[in-house]
C-alpha cells in the first residue's frame, strides 16, 4: 500500500519545523513539534501552515502558548518562548504550495464540502442529486463468482473427506458382525 501524498513527509515544506526538537519530556523521550502537536490533538501540518501565515512574532507567541499546554513538559516557561522563536525561524516564508491530494481525497473533500453546504442551505431534489459525488463501485464479473464458488466447493469436499467419522452406530455393527 502506498502512502497518500497528504501524509508524505518527503515533500512537505514544513518538515524542518515539524521535526524541530522541543527537548525531552518527563520520561526522557525527545519531543518534536510534530509529536507535541499530535499529543494535543492538533493537526501538525495545518498548524504549521497557520503559523507560517502569521508574522514571526505572533507565530512565536502562539507556538509558545501551545508548548506551555503540553502536559508532561519539564522545561520552564522561559525556555518555551526561546524554543518557539527558534522553531518559528524554521518555518518557510511566503506562500507554500499545498500538498497534492489523490483523486480519492479530492472526491472525499468535495463530498464533505457539498454536504456542509447542503446542511446550511436546503436544496431541491434535483439540485441535491446533482451535488452528490458518485463514487464508482467495483463490480465482480461472473467469472470471479464462479471461481470463488468452485473454491468454496473444493474446501467443503476437502473438509468432508478429511474429517474423521464420529458415527458410533457403524462401529457397533461391525464389531457385532465380527463376533
Amino acid at each position: 500500500m502506498t502512502l497518500r501524498p497528504e501524509y508524505s513527509l518527503g515533500h512537505s515544506a514544513y518538515n524542518e519545523f515539524l521535526f524541530g526538537s522541543l527537548g525531552p519530556d518527563a520520561s526522557g523521550t525527545e519531543v518534536t513539534v510534530l509529536s507535541a502537536l499530535s499529543r494535543l490533538g492538533i493537526d501538525p501540518w495545518q498548524e504549521a501552515a497557520r503559523l507560517a501565515a502569521l508574522p514571526r512574532g505572533a507565530a512565536a507567541e502562539a507556538l509558545a502558548a501551545t508548548i506551555l499546554r503540553l502536559p508532561d513538559r519539564t522545561a520552564p516557561a522561559s525556555e518555551a518562548a526561546e524554543s518557539a522563536a527558534r522553531l518559528v525561524s524554521l518555518l518557510p516564508e511566503g506562500a507554500v504550495a499545498d500538498i497534492p491530494q489523490t483523486k480519492e481525497a479530492r472526491v472525499a473533500s468535495l463530498a464533505g464540502t457539498k454536504a456542509n453546504r447542503k446542511a446550511e442551505t436546503p436544496e431541491s431534489g434535483t439540485a441535491a442529486k446533482a451535488a452528490r459525488v458518485a463514487i464508482p463501485k467495483a463490480k465482480a464479473s461472473p467469472w470471479t463468482w464462479l471461481v470463488w464458488g468452485a473454491l468454496a466447493l473444493v474446501f467443503y469436499f476437502l473438509i468432508v473427506q478429511l474429517t474423521p467419522t464420529r458415527n458410533l452406530e457403524s462401529e457397533g455393527r461391525e464389531t457385532q458382525q465380527g463376533s
